[in-house]
């Protein structure tokens, strides 16, 4: 599988990055198939959080066994320093290991949130801390939101980031002000030298009211064709690479994109994103809580 350069980390990271809340609900033995299936993908980065579920716990005999062969990023949604420092010592834990690889601070998504987490006392100098003391390696900061674009440009100026991660897709990219805040952003990262990472790069639609039939928030594009556009708009901005959704069952045809992906042009990229009324942003527009750029 493809590799590319995670910004200054100077990881090489496989284009498919393993997205842990795939083993969400998951058992030991539902884990270790979908662990086998990573590996022989040749996936090299993993992506997990306390938040999902039974993952880091089903994730730390792997890491016993296999730390060498991941970079292992981990998250907490926790907005204060005392939480935030609890839940990162926790995780290494479960996930039974001394270090993470990267240290994200999780699913920031307004001016309220950034606020929390950069101020004296908020997460941030937890993770901080964890640095100076060489339990991560690097610092991030993820998000989900129409507005994530946004609030990024305003959290790089706070603190330089190693890495973000955000939601994109040719769906958000027929929204003006996303795709403005996004190539904006993606810019200010390519000259910061700061790793990109995307999630929701297969995204279709809310579910509504509709009962989800995967293990979704939101539903993901099922058809190989569908998810082969997806992963080729994405893989043509950029970046780094993508976490496939947290369905296990969709996993192999994200992979599978993944080694088959090809660039679009930006012809191809424009006809795709002209397509995106036929579907529906996964994010509520709420109120925009940074200025314009």
């Amino acid at each position: 599988m493809q590799t590319r350069r995670l910004g200054r980390t100077n990881h090489y990271s496989t284009v498919a990055i393993f997205g842990g809340f795939t083993l969400y609900n998951a058992d030991q033995e539902q884990a270790d198939m979908i662990m086998a299936h990573v590996i022989n993908a040749g996936i090299n980065h993993i992506d997990v959080a306390p938040s999902y579920g039974n993952a880091e716990k089903r994730l730390g005999p792997w890491m016993a066994k296999m730390r060498a062969h991941f970079f292992l990023g981990c998250k907490t949604w926790k907005r204060d320093y005392d939480s935030a420092k609890a839940e990162l010592h926790q995780s290494l834990e479960l996930l039974q290991t001394d270090t993470f690889d990267l240290y994200q601070l999780h699913a920031i998504t307004n001016a309220d949130e950034l606020d929390q987490v950069t101020k004296p006392g908020g997460a941030l100098d937890a993770i901080i801390e964890a640095k100076n003391e060489g339990l991560t390696k690097y610092i991030g900061i993820t998000g989900h939101g129409n507005y994530t674009p946004a609030v990024f440009l305003e959290a790089l100026e706070r603190f330089d980031f190693d890495t973000v991660m955000l939601p994109l897709n040719f769906i958000q990219y027929a929204i003006p002000e996303y795709r403005r805040d996004t190539e904006t952003l993606l810019d200010l990262c390519k000259a910061r030298d700061v790793g990109v990472m995307v999630i929701k790069a297969v995204a279709k639609a809310p579910w509504g009211n509709r009962e989800p039939h995967y293990n979704s928030w939101y539903e993901p594009f099922t058809e190989p064709e569908m998810i082969q556009k997806g992963v080729n708009f994405v893989l043509s901005q950029d970046v780094t690479g993508l976490c496939p959704p947290g369905e296990g069952k969709l996993l192999p045809s994200v992979i599978e994109a993944c080694l088959n992906f090809t660039h679009l042009n930006d012809q191809e990229q424009e006809s795709l994103i002209g397509t995106a009324s036929q579907y529906a942003s996964v994010f509520k527009s709420d109120k925009q809580l940074f200025p314009t750029r």
